[in-house]
């Protein structure tokens, strides 16, 4: 979902805001530490998960948040949220509070500051936001190690070094808090607020999510194509899903239209909904998939220049049928995640460049052709399709 064209550009007046906040902030944590309240708390009374990510790491959090509520059951957890996810959490997953955040918009830092004065403060990915957390007076802000610049650590307290094994990165993410993890997700653990009303396909139906942040994640159109065709044989309804400005995928895929297309004609809380009542899920590795595994909804994740290791096998997500195509290829040769690099990651993170060619070095910057995604054939995903339609019987 793009951001709104209104949207102010400047992260200044914030930057501004904070510096009295950081004051404030420090001067509380004085006198916390003066009354002998320091080090992670045993029973914190009010916990803040201070970020500003991305749909499909935001949702990733949710491992976290349930072992937070596991643990601390009458905490007041606060966790700061991109406007645009904020209607997700508006029936409050695990009694999560989440108030909209936006460095470039200083009326949300406002906001927070009503709210300020935390026991618990923790930061998953960039710890830019320990800033925040410490304006917003967090006795003790937990962040993950080794983040760079190195200012983005003075106001953590606690460093949570990288796992040295692959890890997920749900776990990875609920490894900021301390205590045992949450039980496995289950779809009653969130429950949906109402959206606007929208007409549901036929059922049962299959959402093919086409679209993507990079075209190194695209698909090719003609797979799609023949996709929804042997779901259609199959008693399958398909339908296409893609961005506002993604419309063009679709056509590519379905020329003669004769699929239903959602494409930039649902908001974010009508898309969970849609995924909700779908009996299948399949698309590339975008914040779109994790949202339906969180929907509970079979998916087939089709992983090009992302870490299958990351992002698909959460222990926390098990109980959600899914399948993750990913192709063993040379160029997913990069080992960085938030800015730092772990040896066992391998992902790509370059930038699409026609005719830049495919990058064998991990040094190269951009790549000119998706060949992880082509690696992966319409008979593979046909039989991921098959196999996950076998095991689950479509949504009530």
């Amino acid at each position: 979902m793009s951001a709104s064209s209104s949207r102010p550009s400047s992260r200044f007046p914030s930057r501004l805001l904070l510096q009295p906040m950081l004051l404030t902030g420090s001067l509380s944590r004085l006198w916390a530490n003066f009354r002998g309240k320091r080090g992670y708390p045993e029973n914190p009374q009010r916990i803040l998960v201070a970020h500003h990510l991305l749909l499909g790491d935001t949702l990733m959090l949710s491992a976290l948040l349930a072992k937070l509520r596991r643990n601390h059951p009458q905490a007041q957890i606060i966790m700061t949220c991109p406007k645009a996810i904020l209607p997700l959490y508006a029936s409050k997953p695990w009694g999560v509070e989440a108030m909209a955040y936006d460095p470039r918009d200083a009326s949300t830092l406002r906001a927070l500051w009503q709210r300020r004065g935390f026991d618990l403060a923790l930061v998953p990915g960039d710890s830019r936001y320990s800033w925040l957390a410490r304006g917003l007076g967090a006795r003790h802000t937990v962040a993950q190690a080794d983040d760079t610049p190195a200012y983005k650590n003075w106001f953590v307290d606690e460093q949570r070094t990288w796992p040295v094994q692959p890890t997920a990165l749900p776990e990875i993410f609920a490894d900021l808090a301390r205590s045992e993890n949450a039980p496995p997700f289950a779809i009653e653990q969130w429950s949906l607020a109402a959206c606007m009303p929208f007409e549901y396909p036929a059922t049962p139906y299959a959402v093919l999510h086409l679209g993507a942040s990079t075209a190194l994640k695209l698909w090719p159109a003609e797979r799609w194509a023949a996709l929804a065709h042997a779901l259609l044989e199959r008693g399958i309804t398909p339908v296409w899903s893609a961005g506002k400005k993604e419309a063009a995928l679709v056509a590519a895929a379905d020329p003669q239209g004769r699929f239903r297309s959602y494409a930039g004609q649902l908001d974010l809380l009508q898309l969970a909904h849609l995924l909700r009542q779908a009996c299948l899920l399949i698309g590339p590795d975008t914040g779109v998939m994790h949202l339906g595994k969180l929907s509970g909804t079979p998916t087939v994740t089709l992983f090009g220049p992302g870490s299958e290791v990351l992002c698909a096998h959460s222990p926390f997500l098990r109980n959600t049928p899914a399948i993750a195509l990913s192709p063993q290829i040379a160029c997913r040769n990069q080992h960085i995640l938030f800015r730092r690099s772990i040896d066992w990651v391998q992902r790509c993170g370059r930038g699409f460049a026609p005719g830049a060619g495919t990058p064998i070095a991990a040094t190269a910057p951009h790549c000119g052709q998706p060949l992880c995604m082509e690696h992966i054939s319409f008979d593979e995903a046909l039989d991921a399709c098959r196999r996950l339609l076998d095991i689950s019987s479509p949504h009530a």
